[in-house]
């Protein structure tokens, strides 16, 4: 995740002047008070690196040594990026949600300008700033890291949407191939349909030549490819009117390129995780957990970052993650919702690690099925997983301990609570008691993942 870490700043009096910038695409409005002064100053400031150096060399000239307080409405950007540099400067970053209701507050009417924006930031910098969090940077391998696993979820979710208009496309005019390939974006279905974008051309192919090309990507099934082969052969096309198949093809080839380059780019992304993970001083916890390989132990570690004093409890990671709800109460309502109100990809990161640990932990499996025979939701289950892992999660990362599955299965049976474990074991003869797995690391293509063997 590519940010910097939010922890709670100074509460005392010792800011020599505060600082609020309404954050523009090429020119920013500030306002700044200096501290013991009831007089404001304002501002423009233009989003160049030469403007931001000369203005905050200013601010240093002006109040020496002595720390400023700077909020604004974002925690990541441009703007952020180069005001970190300078130490001298505490950045407050105002959620847009809670600078959106002090404007209805301050000015009912709605009006709205850059310059009263920052006002009004301003005021809730000298007023409410205990309510914040300072932005305070990670070290630098961290936060390559952070940007790594962020951009390679990125390019992972354009991959499934060109994958997606690639198969509403396929469905148009040559659906055949979704049934004959598993994967529409995988390297073999993207070269079969660079050679043959029609059935037409596909047909007029012989069946040695479709043979050799099946064999060249590694489809050594000979039932499956003869299957294939006869199913090519009486293969009727959905239509054969030019107007839907020409603008059709065109736009295959084009989403094609598309989906075979991002392929490629999360390979690379990859390729760069690996090393910066392995090599991390963290790498032994986050890759301890079951379930968590090359791709989520990254983002579990970004997620928690390498500052200890971040976050100061677990409840802390729950709620600023959005994986703990939000209650909602007045008078005799209560309502207990969602939060909508978070970083979406660390919710995310928790809540996707959640599910697959069903898959390696016996725990894990007991408890999410317990909450689905209790009638939640598959997703609303997974959520409750992820609220009870951050707790290991935090307590791992804050102590520097590897997760240990024999450890937590041993303090579950001792509080009682069962698990797939105990319950098998119920039915194990005597003397044949069921262990519970361990996990250990295997090079796979030059990576590693975690996968369950026997003790």
């Amino acid at each position: 995740m590519n940010e910097t870490r939010i922890l709670p700043g100074p509460t005392g009096d010792e800011f020599a002047a505060f600082v609020a910038i309404d954050w523009g695409d090429r020119e920013h409005s500030w306002a700044l008070q200096a501290a013991g002064s009831q007089r404001r100053e304002t501002g423009k400031l233009a989003q160049t690196p030469e403007a931001i150096e000369e203005w905050a060399a200013r601010l240093t000239a002006r109040f020496g040594e002595r720390p400023v307080a700077v909020a604004l409405e974002q925690s990541r950007g441009a703007l952020v990026c180069a005001l970190s540099r300078y130490r001298r400067l505490t950045i407050y970053p105002v959620p847009p949600a809670a600078s959106a209701g002090f404007r209805a507050f301050a000015a009912p009417s709605g009006s709205k300008s850059d310059g009263q924006d920052a006002g009004m930031l301003l005021d809730m910098l000298l007023w409410h700033r205990e309510k914040f969090r300072t932005l305070r940077p990670d070290d630098e391998q961290t936060r390559k890291l952070q940007a790594l696993v962020e951009a390679r979820r990125q390019l992972v979710n354009q991959k499934t949407a060109a994958t997606n208009q690639l198969t509403a496309r396929l469905k148009l005019c040559f659906p055949q191939p979704l049934e004959w390939f598993d994967e529409t974006g995988s390297p073999l279905m993207v070269d079969f349909l660079r050679r043959w974008p029609t059935l037409a051309q596909l047909q007029a192919e012989k069946p040695e030549t479709v043979l050799s090309f099946l064999h060249s990507h590694n489809c050594r099934s000979e039932s499956r490819n003869q299957k294939r082969l006869e199913e090519i052969a009486r293969a009727r096309p959905l239509t054969t009117d030019p107007a839907v198949i020409e603008p059709s093809v065109l736009m295959i080839r084009t989403l094609l390129d598309i989906v075979d380059s991002l392929r490629k780019g999360i390979a690379e992304m990859e390729r760069a995780i690996e090393p910066l993970f392995a090599l991390h001083p963290d790498f032994a916890i986050f890759a301890s957990f079951p379930g968590a390989g090359p791709a989520l132990a990254p983002r579990l570690l970004a997620a928690f970052g390498s500052d200890r004093s971040r976050f100061t409890s677990a409840a802390e990671v729950q709620t600023f993650s959005g994986i703990a709800p939000v209650v909602s109460q007045s008078g005799q309502s209560k309502w207990i919702h969602f939060r909508w109100a978070c970083p979406k990809f660390l919710r995310q990161t928790f809540h996707e690690f959640a599910g697959v640990s069903i898959q390696f932990c016996d725990w894990a499996r007991a408890f999410y099925d317990k909450q689905r025979s209790k009638g939640k939701g598959h997703h609303a289950a997974v959520r409750s997983l992820a609220f009870k892992w951050i707790r290991i999660l935090f307590a791992c990362w804050r102590n520097r301990t590897p997760y240990n599955d024999r450890c937590h299965t041993a303090n579950l049976a001792a509080r009682s609570v069962p698990t797939s474990e105990t319950q098998r074991s119920a039915s194990t003869p005597t003397g044949q008691a069921a262990k519970p797995a361990d996990f250990q690391f295997k090079s796979v293509a030059g990576f590693w993942k975690i996968s369950p063997t026997a003790s």
